[in-house]
């Protein structure tokens, strides 16, 4: 491979007579077994191996099926998981991406890469299965998430965008629409703006709500194929209305999403949650901290429902924060920025 960068040596500052102590270095050797994938690792101009290098601050060298790993001893342990981890990806007939390879290295900083995906070895790995794709996680947190989500009767997922709260969530009731183990997706929000006034919108009430609901619509689309969909939305198998739409109802047999919850009342958090029907399963997501209806967080029924149910048997509570974005790695730090300046 032609494609590599020079090392280069820092310039002494002074004669000091006493050097500082340097981190360990080290040097490992990677082989594959499947070459036919190293082509999909290395990425195209090898754009893989060196996002790898410039994240973890190492020097990767590929000759044939072999990769040579050189670097501060830590950093070249975590690379060769990654390395690894993104083989194991490629393998499993997964895409390989730059927020993929982003997420494999924001997990290695966890005990072990695998024990995050497999959680126990004598437990299947942690998956969910649509017709599209198959999701596995990509931050410790999502682990912990889709556990809840397949064992919780109501979970609330709480954080800021681009931590996968409802894309996660629609993903695991597209699965359990699929398998049969309920009968009905319903995914809901509140129709309210973001800080801005869109006045009258054309057409009719389906018109009107869908610009609200169009995230939804956009994960819907993302496990499913688009005539699946359309035909499932035409029978009333999946269902997609603002939270107004949902009083008076018991939605029994039923996998219910809420999203944004922090523009909810507390009256309509209360509505919706009392709406919980027989073979069911909930999930409320929310970022707390963008609450655009009139009042603030005081009149928010998401922090008010967490408050009041978090320790009640049969709820889950999820909280995810700025390191568990997992969209393009400048989301994270604008989350954070943010956080940090409203603290």
């Amino acid at each position: 491979m032609g494609r590599r960068p020079t090392k280069t040596t820092d310039p002494v500052i002074s004669p000091d007579p006493v050097p500082l102590r340097e981190a360990r270095r080290a040097r490992v050797e990677l082989s594959f077994e499947n070459q036919s994938l190293l082509g999909l690792l290395f990425g195209q101009f090898d754009a893989n191996l060196v996002q790898v290098e410039n994240r973890l601050g190492v020097f990767i060298s590929a000759r044939g099926d072999r990769i040579e790993i050189e670097g501060p001893e830590d950093a070249v342990a975590t690379a060769r998981e990654v390395l690894q981890g993104m083989y194991d990806r490629l393998s499993q007939g997964q895409d390989l991406d730059a927020g993929a390879i982003e997420a494999i290295i924001a997990m290695s900083n966890e005990p072990t890469l695998e024990g995050i995906v497999n959680a126990d070895r004598n437990s299947p790995p942690i998956m969910i299965r649509t017709r599209r794709k198959t999701i596995v996680p990509r931050s410790a947190m999502q682990a912990i998430y889709m556990r809840s989500l397949a064992r919780d009767d109501i979970i609330f997922a709480l954080g800021p965008a681009g931590t996968g709260k409802t894309y996660l969530a629609v993903a695991q009731a597209v699965s359990q629409l699929i398998t049969g183990s309920v009968q009905r997706l319903i995914l809901s929000r509140p129709a309210v703006e973001a800080g801005e006034k869109l006045g009258f919108l054309p057409g009719d009430m389906k018109d009107k709500v869908d610009p609200y609901l169009r995230p939804l619509y956009d994960a819907l689309y993302d496990c499913m194929p688009p005539e699946q969909v359309e035909r499932r939305l035409a029978s009333g198998e999946i269902e997609i209305a603002p939270i107004a739409f949902m009083r008076g109802r018991t939605l029994a047999d039923a996998f219910v999403i809420l999203d944004e919850a922090q523009n909810t009342t507390r009256e309509q958090m209360k509505m919706f949650l009392t709406r919980f029907g027989q073979n069911s399963r909930m999930v409320v997501c929310g970022d707390p901290r963008q609450v655009d209806i009139p009042g603030g967080d005081r009149m928010s029924g998401l922090a008010d429902a967490v408050e009041k149910l978090e320790n009640v048997e049969g709820f889950g509570t999820i909280r995810f924060t700025a390191a568990d974005v997992v969209r393009h790695p400048i989301v994270g730090r604008i989350v954070e920025a943010y956080e940090g300046k409203a603290e």
